[in-house]
């Protein structure tokens, strides 16, 4: 299916609603420019995306009330909770937790680190807990994880590396965050850490219009959105 309108529309409201975050805590604080924290506490702007993954896991068959974006909290092994933003739970059987999240800029360098750890963290601590039984009797519940990345020529520019001891791998020599987005989420699906991945990249500019681009086929919307369709629409089909 071509996904294309709703991820635009979700792109759109993401930089629509990041903007108005900007101008009403600069408003409120009688700055001009209140930085880029405030668009960043704000929430709600990547709500566009849980939207569009709700209509499509109910177009593969799963009734509304089986999809959390609320009550999203589930246990982990290495910590008592963690919440993440979209799950799935039908007949008590945990079918799916999918995790958005968004990187603008100015900074990238520690941004970048912090997003990884917590992707590795976050699937990690459910995939072990569900390892030792914690979610008894569901089969492996599927996992994602979608990145919406400021297009700049920062996010594309090639970084240098520190290597004081040992060399790094190779692919990551004069790479770009973008880049290096592109290697970790296939690196997390290819390492059956999560079942899809996908990174869409976006400057401000056309991001209000709802312009992306999928800098890679394989994490693009629509193969996340299939896997996870035929995950969902599966386990519709043995309910009945």
């Amino acid at each position: 299916m071509d996904y294309s309108d709703g991820v635009a529309k979700a792109v759109r409201h993401f930089w629509k609603v990041r903007s108005q975050q900007h101008e009403r805590q600069g408003a409120a604080s009688g700055t001009k420019d209140a930085g880029n924290r405030s668009a960043v506490t704000g929430g709600k702007h990547l709500d566009g995306f849980i939207g569009l993954l709700t209509r499509i896991l109910c177009d593969a068959g799963l009734p509304d009330s089986t999809i959390y974006t609320g009550a999203t909290t589930l246990p982990g092994y290495f910590r008592p909770t963690k919440n993440w933003d979209l799950v799935v739970v039908v007949d008590r059987v945990l079918l799916a937790g999918i995790e958005f999240k968004a990187h603008v800029g100015p900074s990238f360098g520690n941004n970048f680190n912090n997003r990884v750890e917590e992707a590795l963290g976050n699937s990690a601590d459910l995939l072990t807990a569900y390892r030792e039984g914690k979610f008894k009797p569901a089969q492996r519940p599927w996992l994602g994880w979608l990145m919406l990345l400021e297009d700049t020529p920062k996010s594309r520019a090639p970084v240098r590396v520190d290597e004081p001891h040992f060399e790094v791998f190779t692919e990551f020599k004069k790479t770009s965050y973008a880049q290096r987005y592109a290697i970790f989420c296939e690196r997390l699906v290819r390492e059956r850490l999560y079942d899809g991945a996908c990174l869409l990249l976006s400057d401000k500019t056309g991001g209000l219009k709802g312009r992306f681009t999928e800098p890679n086929p394989e994490l693009g919307f629509t193969m996340f959105a299939a896997s996870l369709t035929a995950h969902a629409a599966t386990y519709s089909k043995l309910r009945k």
